[in-house]
C-alpha cells in the first residue's frame, strides 16, 4: 500500500461515526490511518476528497454512496488514487430503479410530511438503531440529502473499466438495498479487483466484519495486480 492514508466517505445520511466503527481498527491493523470526514452530500464528499489530496496518491472509498463519490472522484484523478475500498455498492451509473434510491426517495418524503421516526417504523435491530442515531445529525437538511443521493449518479460499468488501481470489494449476501448482483459487477468491470462477502447479521453483530471483508479483499486485488 503506497499511501499511508485511507479517506472513507459514509453512505447515504450516515455519517463518520458509522465509518470509523467499519474501518478504524481494520485499516490500523493493515498499517493504515483512516480519515473519515464529516462531509454530509454529494458535493461535500467529493470536496472532502480533493482537500484531503496532499500530492500522494490516496487509498479512497467508503460505504453505499461514500463508495459511488469515491470511484467517480478516483475516475476523474487517476493519478490521486493508490486503491478503492469499496463497500456495498449500490448501483452503477444513473440510480434509476435501484432499491436504495427508491428507499431514500420514499424516505424523504415521509421525514418531510410526517418527521424522522415516522420514516423509521419498522426498521428495527441494529440498523434502526443506527439511523436513529445518524439522522437527527441531518437536522432540516435530512430529507434533501436523502433525495440529492437517490438522484446521483455512480460510476458506469465502462468508466469503472478505465481504473487500474487495486479494489477491494465488500457486500452483504443477503442486502436486498445493496443488492450482491451490483458489486459482482462493479467487479467484472474493474481490471485489478476482488471480492468478499458478508451478511447483514453479522454486520450487526460486528461492524468491523464489512471492514475486513473490504480490506482483505483489496490485499487480494493488490497481490494479484
Amino acid at each position: 500500500m503506497r499511501s499511508s492514508r485511507a479517506v472513507l466517505l459514509p453512505g447515504t445520511a450516515s455519517d463518520e461515526v458509522f465509518v470509523s466503527s467499519v474501518f478504524a481498527r481494520p485499516l490500523a491493523e493493515a498499517g493504515l490511518v483512516l480519515v473519515a470526514p464529516p462531509s454530509r452530500g454529494v458535493q461535500e464528499h467529493v470536496e472532502a476528497l480533493d482537500a484531503a489530496w496532499d500530492g500522494t496518491p490516496l487509498v479512497v472509498g467508503g460505504v453505499s454512496l461514500g463508495a459511488h463519490v469515491a470511484a467517480a472522484w478516483a475516475v476523474r484523478h487517476p493519478e490521486r488514487c493508490a486503491g478503492l475500498l469499496v463497500a456495498l455498492p449500490a448501483w452503477n451509473g444513473a440510480a434509476d430503479g435501484a432499491p436504495a434510491a427508491a428507499a431514500a426517495r420514499a424516505s424523504a418524503s415521509v421525514v418531510e410530511s410526517e418527521g424522522v421516526e415516522a420514516a423509521l417504523t419498522g426498521v428495527d435491530g441494529w440498523l434502526g438503531d443506527e439511523l436513529r442515531r445518524a439522522w437527527p445529525r441531518f437536522g432540516p437538511r435530512l430529507a434533501d440529502v436523502l433525495r440529492e443521493a437517490a438522484g446521483s449518479s455512480a460510476p458506469t460499468l465502462a468508466e469503472l473499466g478505465r481504473l487500474t488501481a487495486p479494489v477491494g470489494v465488500a457486500a452483504c449476501t443477503d442486502d436486498p438495498v445493496h443488492p450482491f448482483e451490483i458489486a459482482r459487477a462493479w467487479v467484472g468491470a474493474l481490471p485489478r479487483a476482488a471480492l468478499r462477502t458478508t451478511t447483514l447479521a453479522a454486520l450487526g453483530a460486528d461492524r468491523e466484519s464489512l471492514g475486513r471483508a473490504a480490506l482483505d479483499a483489496y490485499r487480494c486485488a493488490a497481490v494479484a495486480g
